[in-house]
């Protein structure tokens, strides 16, 4: 089926592989809820779904309330969203999705990376319009009825329901997510696993070879631990 393929169904694992970067990511999230809403995750949103996706990654209790603690008290590190457009080899596009307390080092990490691997780092908004931002809820399909639970949750901002083996996998526009994440809470629907992403409105179709071009930058900027996510519009194939 093609390299791309295989990508596709290897990368998230091979991504969070090191547990001890998955915890550092994890804890750089917790931070910046924190920073925005405050440690008390009954009310911060934001924390809620951090310490949720913590339990998804098995980071242990004692690590996530550490992270918190560290991230309320005054020697906290201030961690910046930053997002990073590009291109990498053969015309794909690239939006890099960071957590750092050090811009300049970033910034140059992901320069340095687009430029080793055929890429090229380009100015704010030069990407973004070919993807759409989306909030992605995972909750449990047990004892749930798919059609009548989107239904009931359109006017919460649900454009989509997929099943996704025993989890139903429900997506809003971004700009729906805590509407939709509130919804869920009120219905006590426990929500296994939240996050962004950034969907490609095309997509761009390689040959093996041009994918593997492709596919080392993307691994490579994956490796920075600035880095959170990494989208592009490369065709991965069914």
């Amino acid at each position: 089926m093609g390299r791309a393929f295989e990508y596709r169904k290897e990368r998230k694992m091979k991504r969070w592989a090191n547990m001890a970067k998955t915890f550092t990511k994890i804890g750089r999230e917790i931070a910046i809820a924190v920073k925005e809403g405050g440690g008390d995750p009954n009310y911060n949103a934001r924390l809620r779904l951090a310490i949720q996706n913590a339990k998804v990654s098995n980071m242990p209790k004692a690590n996530v309330e550490s992270a918190i603690k560290k991230a309320l008290s005054k020697e906290a590190e201030n961690f910046d969203e930053i997002v990073y457009e590009g291109y990498a080899p053969h015309g794909i596009a690239v939006m890099v999705e960071t957590a750092t307390n050090n811009t300049n080092r970033t910034v140059a990490n992901i320069r340095h990376i687009f430029s080793k691997y055929g890429g090229s780092l380009g100015t704010s908004g030069s990407v973004e319009f070919m993807f759409a931002r989306k909030g992605v809820f995972k909750i449990r399909a047990e004892e749930q009825n798919p059609e009548e639970l989107e239904l009931e949750l359109i006017d919460f901002g649900l454009e989509e329901l997929k099943r996704e083996d025993d989890l139903l996998v429900l997506y809003s526009d971004f700009s729906d997510y805590g509407t939709l994440q509130k919804a869920l809470e009120e219905r006590n629907l426990e929500v296994v696993q939240a996050e962004s992403v950034r969907i490609p409105t095309h997509t761009k179709e390689l040959s093996d070879t041009e994918v593997e071009d492709v596919i080392k930058l993307i691994e490579k900027m994956e490796e920075d631990d600035d880095v959170i996510n990494v989208f592009h519009n490369m065709d991965m194939g069914e």
